[in-house]
């Protein structure tokens, strides 16, 4: 029971890690230049098409989604942190900042008890635990972007010019897109190899991403092909795997599932599995739109061509 129920928490959070969406954020600023400090009051337009304005610089920032609370360490502004969900959990340093809840319940009371100067939340966050905060004078923005990597250099720009960072942002987004151009240019041309990412498999069902996800599409870029790219959305079937047949198996290294494959009904009798082609790739990397996304596709390259690394 206790690994049906891990299989279900990791299979929500990747869902709301990955909502399909296609939105417009912007921020209005007096000052046109990229790289200059943020001139507040300060007027933006999130996700949900709201209009909030700060009067000053966020000091005390509560974040409401793990990439958000990546993106606000990124961005050199963790010591604004006093609040995160019990989720986040990157990079290790945040695990000391209090606990809010969940992803989608958070608890208001305490929220409220740290006294922020504004909320950051994602795709998850439900429009009545808004409605709630916004009754209780907290600020909140909610920023996400379309399921692409713009949508991800999106959104950690705006979370930039929020926090009053912008050139730290754009130093993060230019050094995210070098990396995916240099990884691109290293498998162009090279044989696909099918992939098949493991979210879960076995008592709870078999789930991976299927091609209208990003991450199939970071499959693609990286030099393979998804042995799941005929699948809408997560749930998958032993069968489809079995026929599948992929090349290899990624798997989230925070589990045991390398091990569990090998002895997993239908899985173990896969030529991959026989052979332990079976590789641990940081899911944070690839799950989450924040700042490690690029890695995360370096990562899958390297898994899919390593010949191109060397």
């Amino acid at each position: 029971m206790k690994t049906l129920k891990k299989y279900l928490s990791i299979i929500t959070i990747v869902i709301l890690s990955f909502t399909m969406v296609a939105c417009n954020s912007s921020v209005d600023n007096k000052k046109s230049d990229e790289n200059a400090s943020i001139a507040y009051p300060l007027t933006i337009k999130d996700s949900f098409n709201r209009e909030v304005t700060l009067d000053k610089e966020p000091e005390r920032i509560i974040s409401l989604s793990p990439s958000i609370t990546e993106t606000v360490s990124a961005l050199g502004k963790e010591d604004k942190l006093v609040g995160r969900t019990e989720f986040c959990n990157y990079p290790e340093s945040v695990k000391k900042v209090e606990s809010i809840g969940g992803l989608q319940d958070p608890n208001i009371e305490k929220i409220v008890e740290l006294k922020p100067d504004l909320v950051i939340a994602s795709a998850h966050f439900k429009e009545d635990v808004l409605k709630k905060l916004e009754s209780l004078n907290i600020k909140v923005v909610i920023f996400y972007g379309p399921e692409n990597f713009e949508g991800t250099y999106d959104t950690i720009n705006n979370i930039a010019t929020v926090l009053n960072a912008k050139t730290k942002g754009n130093e993060i987004v230019d050094g995210m897109k070098k990396k995916v151009e240099e990884v691109e240019k290293k498998v162009e041309g090279k044989d696909k190899v099918k992939a098949y990412y493991v979210v879960a498999y076995g008592q709870g069902g078999d789930f991976t991403a299927g091609g209208d996800t990003f991450i199939s599409q970071m499959i693609e870029m990286a030099g393979g092909e998804n042995a799941a790219k005929d699948l809408k959305g997560w749930k998958f079937s032993l069968e489809k795997v079995v026929e599948s047949n992929p090349d290899l198996f990624m798997v989230r290294k925070s589990g045991n599932d390398k091990e569990g494959l090998k002895e997993a009904n239908g899985y173990k009798d896969l030529k991959a599995i026989k052979e332990d082609k079976i590789y641990e790739i940081d899911e944070n990397t690839i799950d989450l739109q924040g700042p490690r996304l690029a890695q995360g596709l370096e990562g899958i390259a390297k898994i899919l061509h390593p010949e191109a690394f060397k």
